[in-house]
C-alpha cells in the first residue's frame, strides 16, 4: 500500500454547536453526492480501490467458491391460499428467486416435482438484475396477487395486482408502497394497505415518512381510495393490517420507527363497515408488543412479550380484546425465545394442536402443544442444529404446517409438519448442494466487560490447530438475533483455512427483549464491550491473534465495526464496514434516521448527545492511532443509510493514518445502481469476494494453495 496515495480531502473548519457543545465537521462537504469535489473525491476512491484490489491475490478464487455454495438455489416454505400454494424459488444459475404458484389440482405431494407455474420472474422482467421483487399478497381465494417490485436498490416499491389464473395485472401500478403489508377482504375485491403521502403534501425532507392506511377497490383509481387511519399521528409511524380468513375481522397495528412496542386494535367487519370499521383496544400506550393473529377457530391468539420478555402466546375473545380479558395458552420459556405459532384444527375433534416455534440461544427448535391448554406434548426432531423459518399452515384449518430450515453446511430447505404423527418430514429442497467443506461448529460462552456471559458461534476446519485468521461477525441492535444457517461467505472462509465465528451481542434478541434493551439508548456501550469481548475470548483460547483477527459488520453491524476499531483498534489487523451508521450526530437527517432514534437516541436531547458523541465513529477518529485496514462498501442507491457515512469516515481515517509509515489501507469500494438490501447473485458474489480478498490480504490468509 506504501506506493499509493489517498486522495486529498480538505479538511474543513465547520462546526456544529449543540446544547453547548462545539462539534467539529471537518468532512462536512462530503455529504453533498452531487458537488464537484465530491465527485472528484469519489471518483479518486474508486480508481484507488482498483488499484489496491487488483494485488489481492485471492479475488478470484474467493468469487470461484462463493459462487460455487450461491448456486445451490433456494426455496421458501408455501403459502396457501384456498387449492394453490405460493412460493419462492431459485433455480442454480439464477440471479434472483421467482414466484411461482401450484396449480389447483397439484395440492399435495413432494413439492421437488414440475408442477409449479411462474409468475413473477424479476430476471425475466429485469435482465440486468437491478429489479427485486420485494413482497407478495395473495388474496384469500388464491385467485389474485399483490406485489411489489423496486428497481436499482431503492426499494421504492410500485405495487401491482395480477390475476394468477393468467398472469396478467388488472390494477396498478401504485407507488409509495414501501414495506406495504397487505389485507385481502373476502373474494379479492378490495383490500386495505399502507401508503405515504405525496411529497408535495409533507416538509420537505420528509418525504420518507407519513404513512397511512387505505381501503382499495381493485380496479378504480387510488383517488378514490378510503383513508382508514394515520391522519394526524407521529409521520415515523408504521402501520401492519391483517384479517381473518373469513373476513369478519381486522386486525391493525402501529408502531413508532423501529420500536420493540406498538398499539393494536381489532374490528368487526360485520358490525361495522369496511370503509369505517369500529376499532377495540388490544392493547394502546404499553410498553411492549403484541402481535394479534386469528386463528382458524375464531378466536384471537396473541403473540407478545408484555409481562414475558421471552414471548408468550394468549388467547381472548376478538369481541372483548382488552388486557384483562387475555388468557396464557403458552409461558415463557426461561432459556428461550419464542419466535412463531401456528394454530392447527382438522375437523371438529379429530386434531387441535398448537405449534410453536422458538430459538434457544439462538438454535431453533419446535414445540407441540394442546390447543385447549397450551401444555407442551413433545418436540418436532429437526435435522441438525440450525434456523427454523416461520411457520406456515392453511388459513382455513388443517393438520399440516410446512416451514424451512436451514444450518451452516445445509442449504434451505422445507419441511411438512403432520400433527396426526407429531413429525416432520423433507417437502421441498433445492435441485442440487454443492460439495461443502467439513466445518467444526462450537457453541461457546464468554464473559464481557460488566460480567455478563455473552455466546457465541466459532467455526473452523475440523483440524483446526493454533492460531489462525479469523474473522468476527457481529450486529447487536434492533432485537435482529444472528443464528445459524448457509452462508457461501462463512463456507468459503472455512474452506481457505479460517475461523468464522458470530457473537450474539447485546441489542439482540438472542435472549429475549431485555437482551435487546440492554444494548440500545444508554446501553449502547454494552454491544461494543461485547464485541471486544468475543475478540478476547477467541485471541485467548488461541484461535487467533490480534494480527490475524478482523471484524465484519454491516448497516447496524457498520456502526459496532467503526465504534470497535476507534476504541480497540489493538485488537483487529483488518475491518469491513458495509453500509454503515458511523456519523452519530447527524444520522437522523439522512435515509431512514428518524425511525431509528427509537434504537439510537437523538441529537436533539442533550443527554442522548452525550451519549452518541461516547461512541459516534466519526467523531472519536484520532491521528497517530495505529488503525487496522478497513475496507467500507458502500452502495448509492441505498436509501436506508446515505454512503454519505462511509465517505466522511474513510476521509477522516485516511487522514489520521496518512502520516504514519507502517500505516494500513483505508480504501472505499462503491457500487451503483444496488441498495442496502436484496441484490442478484452475481453483485453479491463480487463485493463478497472482494471483502474476503481483503481480509485475507491483512490478517495473512494464504489461498494460493487451494483448488
Amino acid at each position: 500500500m506504501a506506493e499509493h496515495c489517498y486522495p486529498e480531502a480538505e479538511r474543513s473548519t465547520t462546526e456544529e454547536f449543540l446544547h453547548g457543545r462545539r462539534i467539529p465537521d471537518p468532512y462536512r462537504w462530503l455529504e453533498e453526492p452531487d458537488t464537484a469535489r465530491t465527485k472528484e473525491w469519489s471518483a479518486a476512491q474508486d480508481a484507488l480501490f482498483a488499484e489496491t484490489a487488483d494485488e489481492w491475490t485471492g479475488r478470484e478464487w474467493f468469487h470461484d467458491q462463493l459462487r460455487t455454495f450461491m448456486d445451490t438455489g433456494f426455496v421458501s416454505a408455501p403459502e396457501w391460499r384456498g387449492p394453490r400454494y405460493f412460493l419462492l424459488r431459485r433455480a442454480p444459475g439464477e440471479e434472483h428467486g421467482a414466484l411461482v404458484t401450484s396449480a389447483p389440482d397439484e395440492g399435495d405431494g413432494d413439492r421437488n416435482s414440475t408442477a409449479e407455474r411462474v409468475l413473477v420472474a424479476p430476471e425475466r422482467l429485469d435482465p440486468s438484475g437491478t429489479t427485486t421483487l420485494d413482497s407478495w399478497h395473495p388474496d384469500g381465494e388464491g385467485r389474485l396477487l399483490a406485489y411489489t417490485l423496486s428497481e436499482g436498490g431503492d426499494e421504492e416499491a410500485l405495487l401491482r395486482v395480477m390475476d394468477v389464473a393468467t398472469a396478467r395485472d388488472v390494477d396498478g401500478p401504485i407507488d409509495r408502497c414501501r414495506a406495504t403489508p397487505v389485507a385481502w377482504l373476502p373474494g379479492g375485491e378490495a383490500f386495505y394497505y399502507v401508503r405515504r403521502l405525496p411529497p408535495q403534501d409533507v416538509p420537505d425532507g420528509e418525504e420518507q415518512y407519513h404513512r397511512r392506511v387505505y381501503l382499495h377497490r381493485v380496479g378504480t383509481p387510488t383517488s378514490e381510495d378510503v383513508l382508514i387511519f394515520g391522519a394526524g399521528r407521529d409521520k415515523t409511524e408504521f402501520y401492519g393490517v391483517s384479517t381473518s380468513h373469513d373476513g369478519r375481522w381486522l386486525v391493525l397495528t402501529c408502531s413508532r420507527g423501529t420500536a420493540a412496542r406498538n398499539d393494536a386494535w381489532v374490528a368487526d367487519l360485520h358490525a361495522s363497515s369496511p370503509r369505517n370499521p369500529d376499532f377495540a383496544t388490544v392493547q394502546e400506550g404499553v410498553d411492549a408488543e403484541v402481535r394479534p393473529e386469528f386463528g382458524c377457530d375464531g378466536r384471537l391468539y396473541l403473540f407478545t412479550d408484555r409481562d414475558a420478555p421471552r414471548g408468550r402466546v394468549c388467547v381472548t375473545d376478538p369481541s372483548a380484546p382488552g388486557y384483562g380479558n387475555w388468557r396464557t395458552l403458552v409461558a415463557s420459556d426461561p432459556e428461550a425465545v419464542l419466535t412463531d405459532v401456528a394454530v392447527l384444527v382438522e375437523g371438529p375433534t379429530d386434531t387441535a394442536q398448537l405449534l410453536a416455534s422458538w430459538r434457544r440461544h439462538a438454535v431453533g427448535e419446535i414445540t407441540r402443544h394442546d390447543l385447549a391448554t397450551g401444555e407442551r406434548e413433545g418436540r418436532v426432531e429437526l435435522p441438525g442444529l440450525g434456523s427454523v423459518g416461520a411457520l406456515q399452515h392453511r388459513p382455513e384449518g388443517g393438520c399440516e404446517a410446512w416451514f424451512g430450515y436451514s444450518d451452516h453446511t445445509s442449504p434451505p430447505s422445507v419441511y411438512r409438519y403432520d400433527a396426526r404423527t407429531g413429525t416432520a418430514s423433507p417437502w421441498a429442497s433445492v435441485p442440487t448442494a454443492a460439495d461443502v467443506p467439513d466445518i467444526r461448529t462450537e457453541h461457546v460462552s464468554y464473559t464481557s466487560r460488566d460480567g455478563t456471559r455473552v455466546r457465541m458461534l466459532v467455526l473452523s476446519p475440523p483440524d483446526a490447530d493454533g492460531p489462525r485468521p479469523a474473522i468476527l461477525y457481529g450486529y447487536g441492535g434492533f432485537g435482529i438475533s444472528l443464528t445459524p444457517g448457509y452462508s457461501a461467505t462463512v463456507l468459503s472462509w472455512v474452506r481457505a483455512g479460517g475461523v468464522y465465528a458470530v457473537a450474539n451481542l447485546r441489542g439482540g434478541l438472542e435472549e429475549g427483549e431485555e437482551w435487546h434493551r440492554a444494548g440500545m439508548l444508554d446501553h449502547k456501550q454494552n454491544v461494543f464491550d461485547d464485541f471486544a469481548g468475543a475478540a478476547e475470548y477467541l485471541i485467548s483460547h488461541g484461535r487467533t491473534t490480534a494480527d490475524r483477527l478482523a471484524a465484519m459488520g454491516g448497516s447496524n453491524g457498520g456502526l459496532l465495526v467503526g465504534a470497535s476499531i476507534t476504541q480497540r483498534p489493538d485488537l483487529f489487523a483488518a475491518a469491513v464496514c458495509s453500509a454503515p451508521l458511523l456519523d452519530m450526530v447527524r444520522y437522523e437527517h439522512f435515509g431512514l434516521g428518524q425511525l431509528w432514534n427509537v434504537e439510537y437516541g437523538s441529537a436533539e436531547d442533550p443527554e442522548e448527545l452525550d451519549w452518541l458523541l461516547r461512541y459516534s465513529p466519526y467523531h472519536n477518529v484520532r491521528a497517530g492511532v495505529a488503525y487496522p485496514a478497513v475496507l467500507f462498501a458502500v452502495f448509492d442507491n441505498d436509501s436506508r443509510v446515505d454512503p454519505l457515512h462511509a465517505r466522511k469516515m474513510c476521509a477522516a481515517l485516511q487522514h489520521a493514518t496518512s502520516a504514519s509509515p507502517r500505516r494500513r489501507p483505508v480504501l472505499l469500494r462503491r457500487e451503483s445502481e444496488v441498495g442496502h438490501s436484496s441484490r442478484s447473485v452475481s453483485r453479491s458474489a463480487r463485493l463478497n469476494a472482494d471483502q474476503l480478498a481483503f481480509l485475507a490480504r491483512y490478517t495473512g490468509l494464504d489461498t494460493s494453495g487451494q483448488r
